[in-house]
């Protein structure tokens, strides 16, 4: 089987690993993978929003399944283009069609769809341009703390929580003015839920689901939770506060009835679905979906299976998921980003990494990395992820640190922090 994965970051570093342990896989292809890519499959360099360009690769390379990483390439339809496609709509591709990736390109969507399923989600109001004196008054009768959240993507970075009334006006005018771009034209103010963040995972085939092992990633750049938000400083897997009762409320008041709103839309939906929850109480709310795999989740999700994962992926392409058998490794993981100086914000690319070819007891799967001259460089904001496996968070994360200090680039920055919560 020729497979070729959409992305190149770390969760498309990580999917790539694990396919290219499976024995159903001849050729592994990433585009435009990363300076990691090349150790578990051939790199080419095209862009994900380039589905003519896609779909070149896809017929010179004999391409037998298309695996979508990042959001994207699929807000922007490119299962769609396939399947309208006479020569490419005979080959899979993983991940939902246009309609089903609005549940994350619009976050008014996904608050509609909830309502409409009977979904636990905080309560919301959307302001689109034109409205900004009528956000000023709504926001003059919430209680602080303020969620706003950009509709459209934002790279993990288009919710601000504000802790008074003067920022969040101020936040919301800076949305309004274009700070994410036509993502944050529309912007939704929700109420502030306290409580446990986790997310959970399910693959399906639009038939049935398999739902993968929960994890916990920490969003602020600083250390305690502080700062602005990122795409993710680090992760864990499992959830130590999501008890089998809790997952089973998650099941039952969550995925089920996601499913069941997927099937009654008639959205065709083969792929990651990612639900960002909170823990209020003991009860599970959906802060956001996602409609892939989680980064960096992916780094601690995905090194706990056992099975092959292109089997799964083979199994989704031809609704055959019931029959698959998840089987998880019993250890603990944990991932921990190393990232550019200034990052979330400004920061400079092309500092030279140096790092041990083999090592020891971790896996460093690569984001924001590429070759130049054949030498390894910084090329994004988060450059790459350590992650372990160990009886306990403990020992995983110790071993991490352990190894982090082998890593060296100039700006190199990380979370001490990671699992100190728990």
């Amino acid at each position: 089987m020729n497979v070729l994965i959409i992305g190149s970051g770390g969760r498309e570093h990580t999917l790539a690993w694990k396919m290219a342990q499976s024995n159903k896989l001849d050729k592994l292809y990433i585009a435009p993978g990363n300076g990691g890519t090349p150790s578990v499959g051939e790199n080419i360099e095209v862009s994900p929003t380039d589905f003519d360009a896609v779909r070149q690769v896809v017929l010179d390379k004999q391409i037998d399944m298309v695996v979508v990483g990042p959001e994207q390439p699929l807000v922007d339809g490119i299962v769609d283009y396939f399947r309208e496609d006479l020569v490419l709509n005979r080959i899979p591709v993983i991940g939902p069609e246009k309609k089903g990736a609005l549940l994350e390109g619009s976050k008014d969507f996904a608050n509609r769809f909830m309502d409409k399923y009977g979904i636990p989600t905080a309560s919301y109001r959307s302001f689109a341009p034109g409205q900004l004196d009528e956000a000023m008054e709504y926001l003059k009768k919430l209680s602080a703390p303020y969620v706003l959240k950009a509709d459209g993507l934002a790279a993990g970075k288009g919710v601000v929580i504000a802790r008074n009334l003067d920022e969040a006006q101020q936040t919301f005018k800076e949305f309004f003015e274009g700070k994410f771009g036509d993502a944050s034209k529309t912007v939704v103010v929700e109420e502030f839920l306290e409580g446990r963040e986790l997310s959970a995972f399910v693959l399906t085939d639009g038939k049935s689901y398999k739902i993968f092992p929960p994890a916990k990633d920490y969003k602020r750049i600083g250390e305690g939770d502080t700062g602005p938000n990122t795409g993710g400083m680090g992760a864990l897997s499992p959830v130590p506060y999501a008890s089998e009762a809790f997952m089973q409320k998650i099941r039952d008041q969550v995925i089920e009835p996601t499913m069941r709103g997927l099937r009654k839309e008639r959205i065709d939906y083969r792929g990651f679905l990612y639900f960002g929850l909170m823990k209020v109480g003991d009860q599970p709310y959906v802060i956001e979906y996602n409609v892939r795999m989680g980064d960096p989740e992916a780094q601690v999700v995905v090194p706990r299976m056992k099975s092959d994962l292109l089997e799964a992926m083979d199994a989704v392409a031809h609704q055959r998921l019931d029959n698959y058998h998840l089987e998880l490794e019993d250890d603990y993981a944990a991932a921990v980003i190393l990232a550019s100086q200034g990052y979330p914000g400004k920061y400079e690319k092309g500092k030279t990494i140096t790092m041990p070819e083999d090592m020891e007891k971790v896996q460093v799967f690569h984001a924001g990395t590429k070759k130049e001259q054949g030498q390894l460089v910084t090329a994004g904001g988060r450059v790459m992820a350590v992650t372990a496996l160990a009886p306990d968070f403990d020992q995983a994360l110790s071993t991490i640190y352990h190894n982090i200090d082998s890593i060296e680039f100039e700006g190199k920055y990380y979370r001490k922090d990671i699992g100190h919560d728990l």
